[in-house]
């Protein structure tokens, strides 16, 4: 899928995960609106101080008027400054709350995602973490401070007019201009933004991506072909970014003019109005001081409405990304305390996203509670695809499929996978201890239990060698270790908690012949009692199992005992 069908337009309106936080935190924008407002009022002050200074203290040297106006404007200098540090850590504190609610929400959504629903590349979903610090930072900090300042803008011009009469007419003709200047930006920062953010997920993506497959790309000599792919997403985000910061730069640039030539104006235009005895010195300079506070917010503003168009951006991003549907039924999902292994797919049709012909045809297949089956075929048959419907990683496009006699649709997805071990086709590791590989937190797996399915899953031969053992810290995917010794960690991991049902899918295809055979006369005991399905090529795994089942496009060819069915596939090759 296009990063462009990525950033498809939703609509406008406020989604709940955003909405939400900020109306949980609004006692703190509360305190932050009360702190942004005094701050603008003590500025009237400061102004006021001036004027009287100018008209009642330096005309009739009253020093005594002057010590009583420096002592009250240093009050008010002293509040001014422990407002303006509380504003900033309201805000800080505002910002955090958010960050953790969106960012808790954003991280269980991404975990929960249907994986035929999941859109873009794994650099590109890794690149949205950037744009939830966006809309952070835009509706938890200087957005609200401006929107507060902005009242005050008519209070101000008030101000002005009794202070300095006519002189209110330039800032009241500047205004209109600033405001102009940031709405006209408005279509091409929207356009540039969208192409701004394209090109950044982009780059994203062909660096998470040359990092991953950093050893495929050395030795198969890719650098060349992975250099020209970030070299040409560089150059995208880099061109659409300097048109989307000249057309910024020109409204804040605007507004910053409109305070230099407020100031100006009103100076130039206050000449005339003393020299026609209509307003003082004083009235004057306050209102030159005055003017700045009429424009200020406008620069802000104006820089807001430079940002603006990022933050829709991300927003209908985060969005789509937020709307998109997770597993299983929700609050009301079945949470079963355990599961007797009864395992049906019943006229299952089943086409990955994106595929022309489907993958599984209306394939039924059974596995009772205790029955242990081996699934073999030829590669791109579907096995592995029926462990996947198996897990719940996929939904069936058309029948059912059932666990102990429930659709697996109503159960909650992580309550039955805990329930299930699994150890799928490539063995992936987290970063972090070994310990914590096999454990997972999981609070009903101790020390011991993991040292048992350790020692049942050969990983505890290598790792009780070694001086820090099962505490050895791993990189990401278990870089450093041998894809047999991965395999062994993620077997011992599938085994932790003795579940119900094991899923295995090739899973010892790093290993050695003898390693593998050690590996199935200890499952053969380990896996008493239980549910077992077993994909595999290998025919010396195929021991642990009683029954085969062999597909072939999608469909069952042959069902039955192990040793019949092997002798049957055998034979057409004995009479080649």
């Amino acid at each position: 899928m296009t990063s462009t069908a990525f950033l498809e337009e939703r609509r406008p309106r406020l989604a709940d995960w955003l909405a939400e936080p900020m109306r949980r935190n609004r006692a703190v924008f509360v305190r932050v609106a009360l702190a942004a407002a005094m701050i603008n009022l003590f500025a009237y002050a400061i102004s006021l101080f001036t004027l009287l200074v100018y008209d009642r203290v330096l005309p009739n040297l009253a020093f005594d008027t002057l010590t009583a106006l420096s002592i009250g404007i240093g009050i008010i200098l002293i509040f001014d400054f422990i407002l303006r540090i509380l504003r900033a850590y309201f805000v800080d504190v505002a910002g955090a709350g958010m960050d953790r609610e969106i960012g808790a929400a954003f991280f269980d959504k991404i975990s929960q995602i249907r994986l035929a629903a999941r859109r873009g590349s794994t650099g590109q979903l890794s690149g949205l973490i950037r744009e939830l610090e966006t809309l952070r930072d835009f509706f938890a900090s200087a957005t609200l401070v401006s929107v507060v300042d902005v009242p005050f803008i008519v209070l101000t011009l008030i101000l002005i007019g009794l202070l300095g009469g006519w002189v209110v007419i330039v800032p009241l003709v500047l205004i209109p201009i600033t405001i102009a200047a940031g709405l006209l930006a408005q279509p091409a920062l929207d356009r540039l933004s969208t192409k701004t953010m394209e090109s950044g997920l982009g780059k994203q993506s062909v660096l998470v991506e040359t990092i991953g497959a950093m050893e495929m790309i050395k030795t198969s000599g890719a650098q060349p072909l992975m250099r020209k792919r970030w070299l040409t997403a560089v150059d995208a985000q880099s061109e659409a970014g300097i048109r989307q910061r000249l057309v910024s730069n020109i409204a804040m640039t605007v507004a910053a003019s409109a305070s230099s030539i407020c100031y100006a104006g009103i100076v130039i235009v206050g000449i005339f109005l003393i020299a026609a005895g209509d307003i003082t010195p004083g009235g004057l300079i306050a209102s030159s001081i005055l003017s700045s506070r009429a424009i200020q917010p406008l620069g802000q503003i104006a820089s807001l409405l430079s940002r603006f168009a990022a933050v829709r951006t991300a927003y209908r991003q985060l969005s789509r990304l937020m709307e998109e549907q997770s597993e299983g039924p929700g609050e009301d999902a079945l949470r079963p305390a355990k599961l007797d292994g009864h395992i049906e797919l019943r006229g299952v049709s089943f086409k990955y996203p994106g595929a022309a012909e489907r993958t599984l045809d209306n394939l039924s297949l059974t596995v009772r509670p205790g029955e242990k089956i081996g699934i073999i075929g030829r590669v791109g048959s579907g096995k592995s695809t029926i462990t996947r419907l198996m897990l719940g990683l996929y939904e069936a496009d058309e029948g059912l499929v059932l666990v102990d006699g429930t659709d697996i649709r109503q159960l909650d997805p992580v309550t039955m996978r805990q329930r299930i071990g699994a150890a799928l086709q490539e063995p992936v590791l987290l970063s972090g201890s070994v310990r914590e590989n096999i454990t997972l937190n999981r609070p009903h797996i101790d020390d011991d239990e993991m040292i048992r399915a350790s020692q049942a899953a050969g990983s505890h031969e290598f790792l009780g060698r070694l001086a820090n053992g099962y505490d050895l810290k791993l990189a990401d995917r278990g870089e450093g270790l041998s894809g047999g010794q991965k395999q062994a960690i993620s077997i011992a991991r599938a085994l932790a908690g003795k579940p119900s049902i094991l899923i295995f899918d090739e899973p010892t295809s790093s290993m050695d012949a003898n390693s593998e055979q050690q590996l199935i006369e200890r499952l053969k005991v380990e896996s008493a009692g239980r549910t077992v399905v077993v994909v595999s090529h290998r025919i010396n795994l195929l021991q642990l199992v009683d029954r085969i089942v062999v597909v072939d496009n999608g469909r069952i060819t042959q069902d039955g005992p192990r040793d019949a069915v092997l002798q049957a596939i055998s034979r057409p090759q004995a009479a080649a």
